[in-house]
This record gives C-alpha cells, structure tokens and sequence, in this order.
C-alpha cells in the first residue's frame, strides 16, 4: 500500500508520516513549503530510519500533480494541504479559496483519472461554526464565520457530492478540535513561519524568551473566566486518527464525517495556568481585542469516533504542554 500525504512536510502532515511509516505504510510526501520546511523531511527519514519520495509541488500545479500521479501507484490519499489561519483568511479571502478549494479540487480530479478513490481529507471545527451548545457532534447544523472554514465546509460539500456522483469513492472527513503538542523525541513540532497565528506556539516562544509576552484575544466571553474555551488534542492522538481512519475506509463505502477531539474544554487561561504548572515557566499575558470570526466556546462530543473508529484521544493537557515546550527549547528557532 503506498499513500500520498499531501501536506506532509507540516505539523500535522509530519507526525502522520511518522506514524505511518512506523505502521509499515509506504508514503509519498507533497509539499509546496509555503508554511513548512524541508528539515521536517529529513528528520521524519531520521525517526523512522526508512526512505520515501518527497515532491516539492503545490496542489494548484496540475501538470506535476499528474506527473506524480503517474509514477506512483497510490492506494489512498490523506489530505492534509491548504492554508490554514483564520485571522489571515479574513484579510485575504481570494487566495484562501483558490488554494485550498482548487487545489482539492485539482487532487480529487486526478485521483479520479488514475483509479484513486480512498481519502482522508482535513477538515476542521470550524464547519459548526457558532454552535448553540456543547459538546458538537457530527449531526449539529454546518456552517462557518471565516473564509477559512468556509473553504473546509465547501470542500465537505463538493466531496459528498463527488461520492453521489461516483459510488465507489470512500471518504473520511476528519473535523479536528485544536492540535497542539509535539512528538516526544523534540525533533518534529510546529513551526509557523513569523508570528504564531495559533496559541500554544506563541506561548512556547515566550517561555523561551523569543516573545516578550502573549497576547490573549478577548476576555469578555461568555466562559467561566472570560476567554475562550477550546478542545485541544495532542497532535500524536489526532494523527493516529487518521490511520484508524484508513482503516474504516478498506472496509466501509460512503462519505463519513468524524470529530477527532478529546471531548474536554479548557479556555486560554486554563492553558497558560497548566503550562506554566507543568513546565515551571511563567507566561506574562495581555489582554487585546477578540479576533474577528472566533467563537466562544468550542469542544467535540467524539462518541462516534469512537464507535466506529476504534479511536479516542489518549494524552492529557500536561503532556501536550510537556511535548510542546521540549520541541520549542529543542529548536528554539524551528527547523531553521
């Protein structure tokens, strides 16, 4: 069996190639590197101490996207390619489209042409956007309050319509809560360029002494100390989703959507606070203004994961605090 991993030189795309190879899986890895770095892929050939083709290639380049497609015979697809800030799909809302719906657009598309019909795309929370209560399963109503999620929710859409249009496809549209963590060796994490667009990477940096301080976004939400409250999942947890993921599809037909989330809450102050616990490392704060298109309050009911996955997250808050500070002291300026 040899999968594509499209995205797989970044955070999550990384540790999934780990957990993949270790599986015994072959992979190919595609990455245009726009927010990811090519060290990624030597130190995933390092943990692993196995080999595997990288491509230097973006989705919206359609004749290399089938010139690969061509020299491979892939059994399935994870999806994991496509900009991914919120903030950032609000100022720049055209290329957030473009990239990630054409460019799954142009993968879903040859796929079809060479008989490629398994995938796991990466889809996120933001398709509920403001829901009415907690926790969400998959049956609340979808929709979004930024660009970003809007393209996650239309590719859900154009995906369900791919499979009415063609049985044979098998789907897994994974919702993930908020990833953080890193994997335990320090030698793969998150490395945004610039400043950290999500909260954990910002707040590593400051413990580190590269930030002055973190900027906490809203302090008048409705949640039990005013900022907002968030699902987070260790990232080694939500790619070993993914493989349970591939697993399900070998056996069911169809299109399913699956949270991938712990189930628990925990707002900014309840991260900066367990942080600085776990780690021994004070985090100065400020308050700032909300961030345009961030809900309250957002945590998965993963009961149907679960069930039909054979998953749940398994590593608490302190070890995702834990892993997340030794990949940042490791490479205190990422893979750079």
């Amino acid at each position: 069996m040899t999968i594509l991993v499209t995205g797989g030189a970044g955070y999550i795309g990384s540790h999934a190639a780990v957990e993949l190879l270790k599986k015994g899986h072959n992979i190919v890895i595609l990455d245009n590197l726009s927010n990811s770095n090519f060290e990624s892929i030597n130190r995933i050939r390092e943990l692993t101490d196995k080999d595997f083709p990288f491509y230097n290639c973006d989705l919206l380049d359609r004749d290399k996207l089938n010139t690969i497609f061509e020299i491979h015979n892939f059994d399935s697809v994870i999806h994991f390619a496509g900009l991914k800030s919120v903030g950032e799909s609000v100022e720049i809302p055209l290329k957030y489209y473009q990239n990630n719906i054409i460019g799954t657009i142009n993968l879903c598309d040859l796929m079809a042409k060479h008989d490629v019909k398994k995938l796991v795309f990466s889809s996120s929370a933001t398709v509920y956007g403001h829901p009415n209560k907690v926790p969400i399963d998959e049956s609340f109503p979808l929709s979004s309050t930024n660009p970003y999620g809007r393209t996650k929710l239309m590719i859900e859409d154009i995906l369900r319509d791919l499979y009415t249009s063609d049985t044979s496809w098998r789907i897994a549209l994974l919702r993930y809560f908020n990833p953080i963590g890193a994997h335990e060796s320090g030698r793969i994490g998150e490395n945004p360029n610039g400043i950290p667009n999500n909260l954990m990477p910002y707040i590593t940096q400051v413990a580190i002494e590269k930030r002055e301080k973190l900027f906490v976004f809203g302090k008048d939400y409705e949640t039990h100390d005013g900022t907002g409250v968030r699902d987070f999942i260790h990232v080694i947890d939500l790619v070993k989703g993914h493989l349970k993921a591939l697993q399900y599809l070998d056996e069911n037909e169809g299109v399913e959507a699956f949270n991938l989330g712990t189930g628990s809450g925990y707002s900014v102050l309840d991260i900066i606070d367990t942080f600085s616990m776990i780690n021994k490392k004070d985090i100065p704060y400020e308050f700032v203004d909300r961030r345009p298109g961030d809900v309250a309050i957002c945590y998965a009911n993963p009961a149907k994961a679960e069930e039909m996955l054979g998953w749940r997250a398994e590593k608490d808050l302190k070890e995702m605090c834990k892993d997340s500070l030794k990949w940042q002291t490791d490479n205190p300026y990422g893979y750079e």
